[in-house]
């Protein structure tokens, strides 16, 4: 009998949050989310990792050339900042007054609001 693996990873940043970037040819700026891949544990952030894509003339682009465009980059190389404080920080979950699980902030302990 063949294990099951898991579907998909737990990721601490989600569509939405601002992060900074620790790593790469856009380290230290500060942006937002816009989309997570979960299966590949990249994220497209707005503005960073841009990169030149040539693209042909269609009919809904009659224009063809040279577009900039954000490419994914690596999860591990993002890290979060706290909206309380405005810091990087790492993330955690534990259940909240409701009992639901809800992320935190390590640093502060406070709880990430979405």
């Amino acid at each position: 009998m063949e294990r099951k693996k898991n579907k998909q990873p737990k990721l601490n940043i989600r569509k939405g949050d601002t992060v900074k970037v620790m790593a790469g040819d856009s380290r230290g700026q500060q942006a937002k989310v816009i989309l997570v891949l979960p299966e590949k544990n990249r994220a497209v952030v707005e503005g960073v990792n841009m990169v030149s894509k040539h693209t042909k003339a269609t009919q809904q682009n009659q224009e063809g050339g040279i577009v900039k465009k954000e490419m994914s980059i690596h999860i591990s190389n993002l890290m979060l900042v706290d909206p309380a404080t405005g810091n990087t920080t790492r993330v955690g979950r534990k259940v909240n007054k409701e009992n639901k699980l809800q992320r935190f902030a390590k640093k502060t302990g406070e709880f990430i609001k979405l």
